[in-house]
């Protein structure tokens, strides 16, 4: 599975096996266009071959919608239409908070270093939501 953490300006990519139900982060992508983008995509389905697709929904700690949600939900629709693969969305509340809380646990204690990855590393937290919420429905 590939899991995607939207944004404007980047979108974070994991990698995620059904089977072990672990999720790694996989690259950010910085493309600035919606063609460069789905090319980047097209090229990290073509390597990774998944069976499905999970995008992060954001929403406000209440739980109410976030202005963003519209943009990812478009983006989802856009995965399932041009390559044909089931798409899942998972509550991404905090992702990117709680992956740039992992990253300075992990010794990277210089912010910009930690901009560099925190989109992948939501990205598989987002997955890694997926991942667990689907075992723990499995009997």
């Amino acid at each position: 599975m590939l899991g995607f953490d939207f944004g404007l300006a980047r979108i974070g990519v994991a990698t995620g096996e059904l089977e072990t139900g672990h999720a790694s982060a996989l690259a950010t992508l910085h493309e600035e266009s919606n063609d460069a983008r789905f090319a980047a995509i097209a090229r990290l389905i073509a390597e990774w071959r998944p069976m499905a697709l999970v995008v992060g929904l954001p929403a406000h700690l209440d739980g109410t919608g976030h202005a963003l949600g519209a943009r990812c939900r478009r983006f989802a629709n856009q995965l399932h239409g041009r390559f044909g693969l089931p798409v899942f969305t998972v509550d991404e509340r905090l992702s990117s908070v709680a992956a740039d809380d992992e990253l300075a646990a992990a010794g990277l204690r210089n912010w910009r270093e930690r901009k560099a990855r925190v989109d992948a590393a939501a990205a598989r937290l987002i997955l890694q939501t997926f991942l667990d919420a689907r075992r723990n429905d499995q009997p």
